[in-house]
């Protein structure tokens, strides 16, 4: 004997209902079985909202069963073409349900025991309907009605089997049948006195496994729309995938924890009998699966799955006058049980002041009335608080039978929701260990299960999420360098790679599933107005794991709201120096954060562009080392101008030259007034350990007050061939003492200083070519013979690498 089950998805269409038939007449031909089917998909939601209407004198209850009605007389028109009888049955149950609502809107009322009697009619229906159409398909297939052989207690709505009467009924029945395919209604039984009863929504898994049990068949079969159990929810986590085997407990933590495959309490009977569950795909039959049996399979990983529970309410009783009192918990868990209110999640602290209770949001009105009627007295004597209620929370919960046997999962678990700034409310853990419960803000369920299921099941593949603003020179650089690797550091890095969100100074778009790079600009030229608060508000209301601010522009308003992302554990990567060299303490400010919300700061390009220069110089702090002395050539720009402005030249043609190359700002007066390069200094200062800000650093300005105090861009240039003869006698002077000009920054004994300087033959830095930089590091350990960096220091295409490789320097974090 087979035991076959199939949910309302499974039902839920002509085409799907053809499947099913399909399955059953291939498993129907090697024994008999007997086949529970779930109400056609939705119709148990609509029973009760036009159950509900009805009660409430709506006389829209009509058209919602008018709705239920045309359904199964489609299908049952579709399925059954030439069987008359079976329309008439099918009708016949149908002016049955109207009768019996037209009863519920005259009287006004909606009772337990009503709405058992209202919802048997989904099943009923869809048992009647599917067993007619095997029968017109040429199989030997019959009808039961699952009520003659169920029998429970008289709680409505949930009730509780008599397992001894009903495994008696099932065998006397199955052993007398004689046809190959019984077809049984899921979900409903019926009382001792006769009343129909139901098992708790879900129920129809429940109908299963007690027909498998009662029958003792070798396996029980539930098919339904996926494959089988899944480490997460795969509509919420796409990384999701099916579990070949799982123990009893395993799946009984799972399903109460909101893994929606399968009824909690369908393992109870079939557990109590070693009868294994096989899990499968109606629509993949072949796929396969997943197995519920007693073994435990040693996979390596101790997790084997992660759920969750939404709309859920955390209680809080707290007070002084709780300490050392026995029997609080009592009366507090007895108030609850009296009012019929399932206590999810309980923890308590070791110091008896408070115990909190998770409960499903719809109970936590009824929980506060009672308890605080309970506790009433000490409430007014101020020996206990009213109850408190927190909403708008979920339960997720990390499950697998050999946690107990592995050092370090709850720190995992914690770590993981810690780095992507998810707030724990509550923590519970049995001593069995088999799970680990916290409850979070529903908000943050999607990035909380994705990434705790990249931590625990993904091979260790990190999905950075990038939203990046400033999408010019270096911006559009950088999106095609990580087109063009996304691959690459998939295979080798372990990293998934995605850019979400790109903006502009006119333009934003966001995207949860990835901005295709082949495409960004129409798809940026057809996003919403652009703003930078606004950017921020749509980023966090995204709520991603992982996600990486990425700044490319020179803008002061996008400096100010680093510290907002960084509150929310979103990692900055900055381009923009102007955060890093505004005032000391918002300097730290930001450092601060960064480290209390583990949320990278990083900002290499700020210095040299694409040269490991703060990093080498803070591997070099890191190791106990101390910087005595910097020297370097800081701006490729002004580089680039002096190492081809010579003798008899033209000044404003070469810094025209350079700003066309893209190695100035679009303003070259910020490069060549020396306070970019003062920025640059004052940036390796304060990562050298000093307290210094941008008016610490003496800069001696080789430009006019003319050049100085021009009003536009153009204007400026205007200035520059006015004072031509300045430009000239600056190079003319240093070619004569066969010297080089350099535009150099300096730290020696704290102080600091840019300017230009005539470089002798034989310095370092007097061949210093093209657009490079140049930094030499003077160290207790290299005191004489500096570290030196050297390599270009301007240009998109190596300012876009250094922003590349911080973005990928945010996967150790």
């Amino acid at each position: 004997m087979r035991v076959l089950k199939f949910g309302g998805t499974s039902v839920g269409s002509v085409k799907n209902i053809n499947q099913v038939i399909k399955i059953v007449s291939e498993a129907s031909k090697e024994q008999k079985i007997a086949v529970v089917v779930s109400a056609i998909g939705g119709i148990t939601d609509l029973l009760l909202k036009t159950g509900t209407e009805a009660s409430t004198k709506n006389e829209a209850y009509k058209s919602t069963f008018q709705h239920i009605k045309e359904k199964h007389l489609e299908f049952t028109s579709t399925l059954i073409q030439d069987d008359q009888g079976a329309i008439d049955e099918v009708a016949a149950l149908l002016k049955e349900l109207d009768e019996l609502l037209y009863g519920i809107y005259l009287i006004n009322e909606l009772s337990p025991k009503t709405i058992d009697k209202l919802l048997s009619y989904g099943e009923i229906l869809s048992s009647s309907i599917i067993a007619r159409a095997m029968y017109t398909q040429d199989l030997d297939a019959k009808p039961k009605d699952s009520r003659d052989l169920i029998t429970t207690n008289n709680k409505h709505t949930k009730a509780s089997v008599n397992y001894k009467v009903t495994y008696s009924q099932l065998n006397y029945y199955f052993t007398k049948a004689k046809q190959r395919i019984t077809v049984l209604p899921g979900f409903i039984a019926s009382s001792e006195s006769g009343e129909t009863t139901t098992l708790g929504r879900g129920g129809s898994d429940f109908t299963a496994a007690i027909v498998a049990a009662g029958l003792s068949v070798d396996q029980l079969e539930i098919y339904t729309d996926v494959s089988g159990m899944f480490t997460a929810n795969p509509k919420i986590v796409k990384q999701a995938k099916p579990i070949a085997d799982i123990s009893y407990h395993e799946a009984m933590e799972l399903s109460h924890f909101g893994a929606k495959v399968l009824y909690p309490p369908t393992i109870v009977p079939v557990m109590s009998k070693n009868i294994p569950i096989l899990i499968k795909n109606t629509l993949e039959p072949d796929a396969p699966g997943t197995i519920i049996h007693n073994k435990e399979e040693n996979t390596g990983n101790p997790i084997k799955g992660i759920s969750n529970i939404s709309k859920i309410a955390l209680l809080t009783l707290e007070g002084g006058g709780m300490v050392g009192i026995p029997g609080i918990s009592k009366r507090l868990f007895e108030t609850l049980s009296a009012q019929g209110i399932n206590i999810i999640l309980i923890t308590q602290a070791s110091s008896e002041h408070s115990i909190c209770l998770g409960v499903m949001e719809e109970d936590a009105g009824r929980a506060k009335t009672a308890v605080d009627e309970e506790f009433q007295n000490e409430i007014s004597l101020s020996r206990i608080d009213p109850l408190t209620i927190e909403i708008g929370l979920s339960i997720i919960a990390l499950v697998g039978d050999r946690m107990k046997s592995h050092q370090g999962i709850s720190g995992k678990m914690f770590s993981t929701l810690g780095k992507n700034n998810v707030n724990i409310r509550a923590i519970a853990q049995g001593a069995s260990e088999k799970n680990i419960s916290a409850v979070i803000a529903e908000k943050d369920v999607k990035k909380a299960l994705n990434s705790l299921h990249e931590r625990f099941f993904e091979a260790q593949r990190k999905q950075l999420n990038l939203f990046i603003t400033g999408v010019g020179n270096v911006g559009s650089r950088l999106l095609k360098q990580i087109s063009q690797q996304q691959d690459y550091l998939k295979t080798q890095l372990n990293v998934n790679l995605r850019v979400l969100g790109l903006s502009n100074s006119r333009q934003m778009v966001i995207k949860e599933g990835g901005i295709d790079l082949s495409k960004w600009e129409e798809i940026l030229a057809e996003g919403e107005p652009g703003s930078i608060d606004g950017y921020y508000e749509k980023i966090v209301s995204l709520n991603q794991r992982n996600s990486v601010f990425v700044d490319i522009t020179a803008n002061a308003d996008v400096a100010a709201v680093y510290d907002k992302y960084l509150k929310q554990s979103i990692a900055v990567i900055a381009c923009n120096k102007i955060a890093c060299s505004a005032d000391f303490d918002k300097y730290q400010e930001l450092k601060t954060l960064s480290t209390d919300y583990n949320a990278p700061l990083l900002f290499e390009t700020n210095v040299g562009a694409g040269l490991p220069i703060i990093d080498t110089l803070n591997n070099l702090i890191a190791s106990g080392d101390r910087v005595t002395r910097i020297q370097a050539v800081l701006s490729g720009s002004l580089n680039f101008v002096f190492n081809n402005f010579a003798p008899g030249g033209n000044f404003h043609d070469v810094v025209q030259e350079a700003k066309a190359e893209g190695f100035t700002e679009p303003d070259p007066r910020i490069d060549l007034s020396g306070v970019d390069v003062a920025r640059k200094i004052l940036i390796l200062a304060r990562e050298s350990g000093l307290k210094m800000n941008l008016e610490d650093i003496k800069n001696e300005p080789f430009l006019t007050e003319k050049n100085l105090n021009s009003g536009s861009v153009e204007h400026f240039f205007e200035t520059l061939k006015e004072d031509a003869a300045h430009f000239e006698k600056l190079v003319s002077e240093a070619s004569a003492k066969n010297c080089r000009l350099k535009y150099v920054a300096q730290l020696d004994n704290g102080k600091a200083s840019v300017g230009l300087q005539e470089i002798p033959q034989g310095h370092p830095f007097y061949n210093l070519e093209g657009k490079d930089n140049i930094v030499l590091f003077f160290t207790d350990r290299y005191p004489e013979q500096p570290l030196l960096i050297k390599g270009a220091g301007a240009g998109g295409d190596v300012t876009a690498s250094g922003l590349f490789s911080d973005i990928i320097r945010t996967r150790t974090f």
